[in-house]
């Protein structure tokens, strides 16, 4: 019998193991780290000097990956807005939109994050332009504000879309 009620009380104390491991992983884990603009100067700096060293890489990839973001965003957010619309519309709607040629601001990869980059654009070119930008912003409180914020307003900026 003591070795039943030990064998309990061992059970018990190894079923709240899972729940105390939760809890203490948790403490630890948080959201994503923001990156500032100060923490991706640091890399650009190197861009020029080391192009394929691992700072320069780092800024190259983080800008051509922000753009690559709102560029398959654009694209997802017009396919979903093309199905919404072909569940609703007639048979003469569909055969117009989708013979007659497209207009407005949705034929841009960018365009509905609010910057759009000619074709071809070399993306060194674009990255050079936006590193401009953050360096002078890695001052004073805009050093610590987000790099995402600052790339964003950047790209709008010096590649805004015409209409």
């Amino acid at each position: 019998m003591t070795r039943l009620l030990r064998s309990s009380a061992v059970n018990t104390k190894l079923s709240w193991l899972p729940l105390a491991l939760c809890f203490g992983f948790a403490q630890h884990s948080q959201a994503l780290e923001l990156l500032t603009v100060h923490e991706l100067v640091i890399h650009c700096k190197h861009l020029t000097a080391e192009p394929d060293g691992v700072d320069g890489q780092y800024c190259l990839r983080y800008i051509q990956g922000f753009i690559d973001g709102a560029v398959e965003t654009d694209e997802r957010i017009v396919q979903d807005m093309d199905s919404a619309d072909a569940q609703k519309e007639t048979l003469t709607e569909r055969a117009m939109r989708t013979r007659m040629p497209r207009r407005g601001m949705y034929d841009r990869p960018g365009s509905l994050a609010g910057f759009c980059l000619g074709d071809p654009l070399p993306l060194r070119e674009v990255v050079d332009t936006v590193v401009a930008d953050l360096v002078a912003l890695d001052i004073g409180d805009t050093a610590e504000s987000p790099a995402r914020i600052a790339v964003d307003d950047s790209l709008r900026s010096h590649y805004p879309c015409g209409e």
